[in-house]
């Protein structure tokens, strides 16, 4: 096993992987946290969560004869995002983040080492006029694709190795308490936004899994590093960060974006901002995130489509544009009547602010054709304008 052990890092270096650590099944003293979360709804309308019960905190239920899950990480950083110098506005915002626990390393991670810039630029794109806002994670290929690829061949370098051993990989696509096993692992810590942080990479990374049958030498686990500060819970939009590790998903731009399948609540639509895809507001103001690390594999650079958008270009796509120009994103799960729910909101707030009666004007002309959701969007929208917005309109 421990010639294993030094087999799987060298083969999870080669893949792409920035870590690898190994967790044991039992996960009990994680279950009352998991029920009382669900218990409270804040799961929202991801009733998988709720069919599955006890099954995420019990990976031998789960996938009958595991004895140890394989974490890995993975980088998703573009390498496009460089440095380019702090923004005055988010810049500011940024410098609130310095109270986190004063050990060495974390006094470091939050005074910075010269490469967090591209944080306080990804805050000031939310004060451009016009910009839509994508989250860095789906800028580049779909992750599941990426992931799924190589933990596939992880395994089948493990059976090369040691011959045929019960295995199933999983990202993001089953009933798995990731956060916990990585913590477990040593892969991190669960910070207060309930994202993994790590001490050298920040919270930038997807999260995989290998169950298997093996009994692989344990990894130490991780010590939290968060200390007393709270930047994310300040800073979130919706203040869905209810508390410290403690997330209501039906308040999260991220939920409210992706998952969520109906109407936007309207109490919280001024808050989204230009977010048509997810937000990363409690990342950008993390200070440990000063370490986040650019992804090695061009899978994660930026796609033409989402490089800088713009939101009249997004809206003017049609259903094939949207389909032909997503194709193998993740984006393309939401699908395209969603993609035009979050697109309205979003004009919607940029005319609240900036009043261009090009806005008002490109959501009257979709008017006609649209389904009761989108057309209810685009009502507030324009009631968002205000009576400037009769101008625009198409005479009847």
């Amino acid at each position: 096993m421990p010639d294993l052990m030094k087999r799987l890092r060298g083969w999870a270096d080669e893949l792409g992987f920035s870590q690898i650590g190994v967790a044991g099944v039992d996960l009990h003293a994680a279950e009352a946290g998991m029920l009382a979360w669900l218990q409270a709804g804040f799961h929202g309308g991801m009733g998988y969560m709720a069919r599955h019960g006890l099954k995420r905190a019990r990976p031998a239920d789960l996938v009958p004869g595991t004895l140890r899950v394989i974490t890995v990480r993975l980088d998703y950083l573009p390498r496009q995002l460089i440095a380019h110098g702090t923004n005055r506005q988010s810049g500011a915002v940024l410098a609130n983040t310095h109270d986190a626990d004063k050990t060495p390393s974390n006094q470091a991670a939050s005074e910075g080492d010269g490469q967090g810039d591209w944080r306080a630029d990804e805050l000031s794109r939310l004060q451009v006029p016009g910009a839509a806002v994508v989250s860095v994670y789906a800028r580049g290929r779909d992750y599941h694709k990426v992931m799924r690829a190589r933990l596939q061949t992880l395994t089948e370098r493990i059976e090369a190795h040691i011959g045929p051993c019960g295995h199933r990989v999983f990202c993001d696509s089953a009933p798995v308490l990731e956060a916990e096993l990585a913590s477990r692992s040593g892969l991190g810590w669960r910070g207060k936004h309930t994202l993994v942080l790590a001490r050298d990479a920040g919270s930038m990374f997807f999260l995989g899994e290998i169950y298997v049958d093996l009994a692989l030498p344990l990894s130490e686990p991780a010590t939290a590093h968060c200390g007393s500060c709270s930047a994310c819970l300040d800073i979130c939009p919706t203040q869905a960060i209810v508390a410290p590790y403690r997330l209501d998903a039906r308040r999260c731009i991220s939920y409210l974006t992706i998952e969520h399948e109906g109407a936007i609540p309207l109490e919280l639509r001024r808050a989204m901002g230009t977010r048509i895809y997810g937000c990363d507001d409690c990342q950008l103001a993390c200070p440990w995130n000063r370490f986040a690390k650019r992804s090695a594999l061009p899978d994660f650079d930026v796609r033409a489509p989402v490089d800088a958008p713009r939101l009249l270009d997004l809206w003017r796509w049609s259903e094939a544009d949207f389909l032909r120009l997503t194709e193998g994103s993740a984006i393309r799960r939401i699908g395209y009547g969603r993609w035009r729910r979050n697109l309205a909101v979003a004009l919607g707030n940029t005319l609240r602010g900036h009043g261009d009666p090009v806005y008002a004007a490109a959501l009257c002309e979709a008017l006609d054709g649209a389904d009761d959701l989108l057309r209810e969007h685009i009502a507030w929208a324009l009631d968002e304008y205000g009576d400037n917005a009769k101008l625009a309109a198409p005479a009847a």
